[in-house]
């Protein structure tokens, strides 16, 4: 079904789905609705209609779908208003400041059987789609632990992301991008504990670093580490099991690797090994044949079967990939995440 598409919102996102969600077959923008004048004629200028009024946007006819691009605290009111409207909705991320907050959309969706969907869009990044698959192939064995840690260059927030009552925050900005990747990847595992920590290092009053731990029912152990200021990059994704390693550098997964051990030298184990720290046995290196070095996969999705997805959810061919379920489970994760960091304790979850 082709997609005739509304945005509610049209700052940063909004122009992004404007410039984007047209390069997918069947997916078009029509009209937009913002406050703000000088947005309105920068759509116009786009040839979109440019709605004044709410009420007017969202009476559009045609319009079978809008999509909620304002700031995160205004999600759960503007989605229930599109969706009593008549509306099909996606919304930003993150959904709600809530769990409450998105049960009282998911509600209003099924009493008024239109659907709902989040632009949960990293779950198509390249990075993840590769660490996923390698993870999935047993390339790396039994896979025991797996680190995702991103950090950014400025140090800070803005806009009405650095303030708490607007829904700022790293846990909201990007940790729902990161943890919503795990929720998907292991949506049959449960999560049976999280740890986590939110820092305030250049915000007054919204986390710029958080630290989540959370361990899968069965494993892995996973580690969440975000925040807006490192000058030294780590590895995007970092992943061991009990036969390889895997190393991700970046966004585009351009540069990393997979070692995976070809046999255990016994022998070697029991050589005492000089190196910059000192004689050890446990720390010295693999001998070289006994590992091969594999390139990262190649992959071909990316986010543009978000849309596609959506487009046959609509038609009925389809479940939707981002389900309101599967978004409930993020929301779900994301409230440990507080908990756990409002007591400074791990908290025993059941997710």
């Amino acid at each position: 079904m082709a997609i005739r598409m509304g945005i509610l919102g049209f700052g940063g996102m909004g122009n992004w789905h404007a410039d984007n969600a047209p390069k997918v077959e069947g997916v078009e923008v029509v009209c937009v609705h913002d406050i703000d004048p000088a947005r309105l004629a920068d759509a116009r200028k786009r040839g979109l209609r440019a709605y004044e009024r709410r009420e007017d946007f969202l009476s559009d006819p045609d319009t079978n779908l809008v999509l909620i691009a304002t700031p995160n605290d205004l999600h759960r009111d503007l989605a229930i208003e599109a969706l009593l409207a008549g509306k099909n909705v996606m919304c930003e991320k993150p959904v709600t400041l809530t769990l409450k907050e998105l049960d009282d959309v998911i509600k209003v969706s099924r009493e008024t059987g239109r659907l709902f969907t989040v632009h949960q869009n990293r779950r198509w990044d390249r990075d993840y789609l590769v660490m996923r698959n390698v993870v999935e192939s047993g390339a790396l064995g039994s896979v025991h632990t797996i680190e995702s840690r991103l950090y950014g260059y400025k140090g800070y927030l803005y806009g009405w992301r650095a303030r708490r009552a607007s829904g700022g925050g790293m846990l909201l900005d990007w940790g729902v991008h990161m943890l919503d990747q795990f929720t998907f990847m292991y949506p049959y595992r449960k999560i049976r504990s999280v740890s986590a920590r939110l820092h305030q290092v250049f915000c007054e009053e919204v986390d710029d670093l958080f630290i989540v731990d959370m361990a899968f029912e069965g494993g892995p152990d996973v580690r969440v580490q975000i925040g807006t200021f490192g000058l030294i990059k780590p590895p995007r994704f970092f992943a061991c099991g009990d036969r390889g390693t895997l190393r991700i550098a970046d966004f585009g997964a351009r540069e990393g690797e997979i070692v995976r051990l070809r046999y255990f030298d016994n022998e070697s184990g029991r050589v005492i090994t000089t190196t910059e720290a000192g004689p050890t046995r446990t720390m010295a290196p693999q001998p070289e044949e006994c590992v091969e070095r594999l390139p990262l996969p190649e992959i071909t999705e990316n986010w543009t079967q978000l849309y596609r997805n959506l487009s046959d959810a609509l038609e009925g061919k389809a479940d939707l990939i981002v389900s309101p379920s599967s978004v409930r489970r993020t929301m779900q994760l994301i409230e440990a995440v507080r908990k756990s960091a409002r007591s400074g304790l791990t908290v025993s979850t059941d997710l």
